[in-house]
């Protein structure tokens, strides 16, 4: 679990193909400074651009790690079959602040970005998000960008998604790959967990909730 409250940049140096053929996931070695290491431990829990992975070698000294990605994974994230920085986060502990929202670290979609523009002192910053994600995105709901918790302030509707309006301050484009967005680009979602529990209830028509019966 984690709360989408970026801790670190790291960078992606290295993708191994961990077997051969399409069935196949890769391995990533990921730099971090030493000290945002300390503490972690083998089969840890980081989520790298919004997607959470295991920690299978570390070399806290030598500021490295590795995670192994399934093609499954690969197939539904965006990020992370290619060297570059990444947001990083360790995963939430019983006693941290929730600063952000519960986030599962588990993407539910692929992203577009449409465009990211200055306001004010801030920048907007537009995603249009797959169809089957659209239900889950309201006006000042949560929502989940390569592990970013940010805030929708306007959603519209289209044939093809649902485009999500979010404010960037300045701190969250200084300490986030946020700031190196460009129109185009894949970015991985996430939907507030508590929206996706409702949308089942209501799809069963669950009405009035009945007493508990051993």
């Amino acid at each position: 679990m984690f709360t989408g409250l970026i801790t670190h940049i790291g960078h992606i140096e290295r993708v191994e193909p961990i077997g051969a053929g399409p069935g196949h996931g890769v391995r990533l070695t990921v730099r971090a400074a030493p000290d945002w290491l300390a503490g972690v431990q083998p089969g840890d829990s980081i989520a790298i651009q919004g997607a959470c992975m295991t920690v299978t070698t570390l070399d806290v000294a030598g500021g490295r790690f590795t995670v192994d990605v399934s093609a499954e994974s690969l197939a539904r994230t965006a990020g992370l079959n290619r060297p570059g920085p990444v947001n990083l986060e360790q995963a939430l502990r019983a006693t941290d602040r929730l600063g952000g929202h519960l986030v599962s670290g588990h993407v539910d979609g692929i992203g577009t970005v449409r465009s990211l523009q200055p306001a004010g002192e801030s920048w907007r910053l537009e995603v249009l998000a797959p169809p089957a994600l659209a239900r889950y995105l309201a006006y000042k709901g949560s929502l989940t960008v390569n592990g970013v918790s940010l805030t929708v302030n306007r959603v519209e509707d289209l044939h093809d998604g649902c485009v999500a309006t979010i404010n960037l301050i300045p701190h969250t484009m200084a300490h986030t790959t946020l700031g190196r967005l460009a129109p185009g680009d894949p970015v991985n979602l996430e939907v507030d967990m508590i929206a996706r529990y409702v949308e089942r209830m209501l799809s069963l028509g669950m009405g009035a909730p009945q007493p508990l019966r051993a």
